[in-house]
């Protein structure tokens, strides 16, 4: 039997049982959507840590208070430090980074920029409208030289502004009942300020120069940082400069391994942890993925089954005429193979659009901030996968009815 009749027989097959055909098919376009909408939203994040990586794997944070997990948890260069190194070594004893600091980093020659940061929650208004935002002071001379984040109007903060402020993105376009634009007058703590920068992120945050900042911010100590932010000259020599940076604070704060009070942390050693953690992620969710797969390919094996019982005589009547054992097995793998190709092409297109909402249900982060990204990889590899499940799943089916003796199959009621 030519292979072009078993395709046809396969498909009549297909046809004349659809309901349970598309029961069947609704199983693997299940498991074929999850796995799509999974990889298209891990290779999203993944393209969003490599972009922030290659923006900030040259930053050092110092911050105050040590914790043996600082490097996992430091903050970045792009915008209000996070809490970094974790509490003090002594309850009793407050413990800071300051002026101090940054003249030992200024004597490593490694290191080719130095900001100074403040953070506190300051009072805004706009308009009658007013609320609470997180205010960063930054070294003006240097700050555009360090962050990672990307100004989508206006400029940065440079060395002779005095009374301007850069914004976060969100604190422009929705914080407030009308958007905020460049030249734009925002009150904070009862003064005025120019806006000369809207930054292309989804912050609330206002940045303003550091001695600014001291008499805005509540409890604010002069000469005290949150942070120091430090941009190294080679990438490449990180970990040295790393343990260069770490070995001059501890002598010039006299500390050894058990009593340090300070945290250094990188960007790079930051956002491997996150890769990793999302690879481990995303293995678990795709495992969860393969459970619908696995249960389509029992419904497919099962359709089969039925389908053999269904054409018993069908088959007995073809090798009666003269078909052949590969006939009848080509015939119902032919079919399996359809069911398969049929779900995972609506798999493929349902996984598209549910990929599309991935971000917005996740809420808005930075992970997210390039959405999805439905990759040819992973197209073809979930069609190969459930192509692969439905054929997986009729083998046996396709081996038992190719079996059949044609005079047990013609009496066969």
């Amino acid at each position: 039997m030519k292979i072009s009749k078993c395709l046809k027989h396969a498909f009549d097959m297909v046809i004349h049982s659809q309901v349970r055909s598309w029961l069947t098919i609704l199983g693997i376009v299940i498991g074929v959507a999850s796995v799509i909408a999974i990889m298209s939203l891990s290779t999203g994040m993944e393209e969003t840590m490599n972009s922030q990586l290659d923006l900030g794997g040259d930053l050092v944070t110092i911050t105050a208070g040590y914790s043996r997990g600082a490097s996992m948890v430091g903050g970045g260069g792009g915008g209000p430090p996070g809490m970094g190194g974790g509490g003090a070594t002594a309850a009793t004893e407050k413990v800071s980074v300051g002026k101090s600091d940054v003249q030992v980093l200024k004597s490593i020659p490694e290191i080719e920029a130095i900001d100074t940061q403040i953070t506190g929650s300051v009072n805004v208004s706009y308009l009658g409208k007013s609320g609470k935002v997180n205010a960063v002071g930054v070294d003006q001379k240097t700050w555009a030289l360090i962050t990672t984040s990307e100004i989508d109007e206006g400029r940065m903060l440079d060395s002779a502004d005095k009374n301007v402020i850069v914004i976060g993105g969100r604190l422009a376009s929705s914080y407030f009942d009308q958007p905020l634009g460049i030249n734009k007058m925002l009150t904070i703590q009862g003064s005025t300020y120019r806006i000369v920068g809207i930054l292309d992120d989804q912050s609330t945050s206002v940045y303003l120069p550091l001695q600014m900042a001291y008499q805005l911010i509540p409890d604010a100590e002069y000469g005290v940082y949150n942070s120091i932010i430090v941009k190294v000259e080679d990438e490449d020599e990180l970990d040295t400069t790393l343990s260069k940076i770490t070995n001059k604070l501890m002598t010039a704060r006299h500390v050894t391994n058990k009593t340090m009070d300070f945290s250094v942390s990188s960007n790079k050693a930051m956002q491997e942890t996150r890769s990793e953690a999302m690879s481990s992620m995303q293995s678990f969710l795709l495992a969860i993925a393969a459970v619908s797969l696995i249960v389509g390919a029992v419904g497919v094996a099962n359709t089969m089954f039925t389908s053999v019982l269904e054409k018993t005589k069908e088959i007995g009547i073809m090798k009666a005429i003269g078909a052949k054992n590969k006939d009848i097995l080509l015939i119902f793998l032919f079919n399996a193979a359809l069911i398969g190709l049929v779900g995972g092409i609506l798999g493929i297109i349902l996984g598209t659009i549910l990929s599309a909402f991935m971000p917005a249900l996740m809420g808005t982060n930075m992970l997210t901030r390039q959405g999805t990204i439905v990759s040819l990889d992973s197209v073809l590899l979930a069609l190969g996968v459930s192509v692969f499940v439905g054929i997986a799943a009729g083998i046996v089916p396709a081996r038992n009815g190719s079996m059949l003796k044609p005079v047990d199959a013609l009496r066969y009621e």
